[in-house]
């Protein structure tokens, strides 16, 4: 396996080229079409640089080399915003002899059954969490080609613990069903267990049903920061997803001696909504005290989910229990969207005698969605006029934490 970090500088375009040429020259892929699985504009990404080193690898190569934007359920990407990830133009979906796909999740032509992981055997991946049948399916466009590369970065993960690798098939490129079900599973476990773990159930079930893949597969796994590539590893993908978690893991995560009473999360334009920019909530969470308080502040953001939000308006945002203390009432509820919910609103209490929820702590919107809509999905409200960073920032150490560009950093407390 092909794989480099420096403690002392930042990996540069160059080192991304010898290392893809290193993980690609000796496979068998001359002649040989080629499907290269990437993120959208929601994760910090050197798109345009690995898509350069891809090309230099493998353009004069492959009979062909597309790509597939691993969308899970977000929207669809555009072309102007698909030459701004991928670094050149890109027109009709196309850009040189290469084509771009968005996956069309909300299709059902779109995929393809693998098959089923049978009830005992999700039993035994799940911890005896559950036990049903789980359908496999995925984007049938991975069937056209011969070679199939999944090239994307690793962070700290609400659902998964830790993003990339065969994340990006499931739920990346993947069919309803198991996307609901692994969401579902790390919402029962919780965020604040699984975030930032690099075993989980979660991440189990979904190793177990890229074992259905039966195309070959590269890894391409990324560590990211704010300056750079810290980071990448290429070969295997297992293999090169556990040594770019394990560098997220002490890349990703700030340790603080003491519990805050309140975060301000300023949220990049990448999250266009709060589907997305509730990462400014799961990365902050745990560093929160009991009866605290984070406050997502994008002021651009008008619009909860652009995909799920009419189902959101409809059941609001709740901790764990309330939904499992009332399963009969939520189960036809999309796994996924309850899980969203959950994770939004963090840990907390149902009293199923007197119906009262309590939540550890609280979530308040300063957004452009107007303050009747985050009461009535059961989040709080705050002026975004009125929220002046410097302001908060001189109150830190007084129980306040900033968080610039939040989203992708994990907050945790020092043990002991």
């Amino acid at each position: 396996m092909a794989a480099e970090t420096s403690a002392t500088r930042l990996l540069t375009p160059a080192d991304a080229r010898r290392i893809v040429r290193a993980a690609l020259d000796p496979l068998a892929l001359d002649g040989r079409r080629i499907l290269v699985i990437i993120p959208d504009g929601t994760r910090t990404m050197p798109m345009p640089m690995m898509f350069e080193a891809l090309e230099d690898a493998l353009g004069p190569r492959a009979a062909a080399l597309d790509y597939l934007v691993a969308l899970g359920t977000h929207q669809p990407v555009s072309d102007p915003q698909l030459s701004r990830l991928v670094g050149r133009p890109v027109a009709a979906g196309r850009t040189g002899r290469s084509r771009i796909f968005n996956h069309r999740w909300h299709d059902p032509a779109t995929f393809v059954a693998l098959g089923t992981i049978g009830a005992a055997e999700i039993g035994a991946l799940t911890g005896g969490r559950f036990a049903r049948d789980v359908e496999v399916s995925l984007n049938r466009l991975v069937l056209d080609y011969d070679h199939l590369v999944i090239c994307g970065p690793v962070f700290p993960h609400e659902v998964a613990g830790f993003s990339g690798g065969h994340k990006y098939f499931f739920p990346g490129i993947a069919g309803p069903g198991i996307i609901d079900f692994t969401h579902w599973l790390g919402a029962v476990i919780t965020s604040a267990e699984i975030i930032g773990t690099r075993d989980t159930p979660v991440r189990a079930v979904i190793e177990r049903a890229a074992a259905m893949v039966d195309r070959p597969t590269t890894g391409l796994c990324l560590v990211v920061t704010h300056d750079g590539l810290a980071g990448l590893y290429a070969g295997p993908v297992r293999e090169a997803w556990e040594q770019a978690a394990a560098l997220s893991a002490r890349t990703h995560v700030v340790y603080l001696e003491r519990p805050v009473r309140r975060v301000l999360s300023i949220m990049p334009e990448m999250y266009d909504d709060l589907w997305t920019a509730a990462k400014g909530m799961y990365k902050l969470e745990p560093v929160v005290a009991d009866g605290g308080e984070v406050v997502i502040f994008a002021p651009h953001l008008t619009e909860v989910s652009y995909t799920h939000g009419a189902v959101i308006d409809e059941i609001g945002y709740h901790c764990r229990d309330y939904f499992l203390a009332q399963w009969e009432r939520f189960r036809h509820h999309p796994g996924g969207v309850l899980a969203h919910s959950t994770h939004v609103k963090g840990a907390g209490r149902y009293d199923a005698a007197t119906g009262v929820e309590t939540p550890r702590i609280a979530v308040t919107l300063a957004t452009g969605i107007p303050e009747a809509r985050c009461r009535r999905i059961n989040l709080g409200y705050l002026d975004p006029a009125s929220v002046r960073p410097a302001e908060w920032e001189a109150r830190e150490g007084d129980g306040v934490l900033v968080v610039r560009r939040a989203g992708e950093m994990l907050y945790r407390l020092k043990q002991g």
